[in-house]
């Protein structure tokens, strides 16, 4: 269950098959704000971003920060070839599509550097 941090909004995302757990701080909708995508690596959890979260806000940018496809409060599918990084690069470019902005800035924790940088490609030619 997702922690209760001030000024975090947590809502359930359908990306690519699974559910995704979402955290999000700062204006809501799609292209009220600049967005930007934050993604945690191994083994961490949206949680590890909350102090960015409040101080983006602050800022009036929308943070966004999922907890990725078999951690936290997302899916888990049971099967260890759903975890490419074709499975998790959907996930990503899924979620970039719900949140309806024309562009989303992404900062990641060095393990997901890779994912974060092939996500954005994947969304851009969508």
């Amino acid at each position: 269950m997702a922690a209760a941090v001030e000024g975090v909004r947590h809502r359930t995302v359908e990306a690519n098959g699974v559910s995704l757990h979402v955290a999000e701080a700062g204006p809501e909708g799609g292209g009220a704000a600049p967005a930007v995508l934050l993604l945690h690596g191994f083994p961490d959890l949206w949680y590890g971003w909350r102090h960015q979260m409040a101080a983006l806000a602050a800022r009036g940018y929308r943070a966004v920060a999922p907890d990725l496809r078999g951690y936290g409060d997302s899916d888990a599918p049971p099967d260890a070839s759903a975890y490419t990084t074709f499975h998790a690069v959907g996930d990503l470019v899924a979620l970039i599509a719900d949140l309806g902005q024309p562009q989303v800035s992404r900062r990641q924790r060095q393990p997901v550097r890779f994912l974060a940088h092939r996500s954005c490609e994947a969304a851009t030619r969508r």
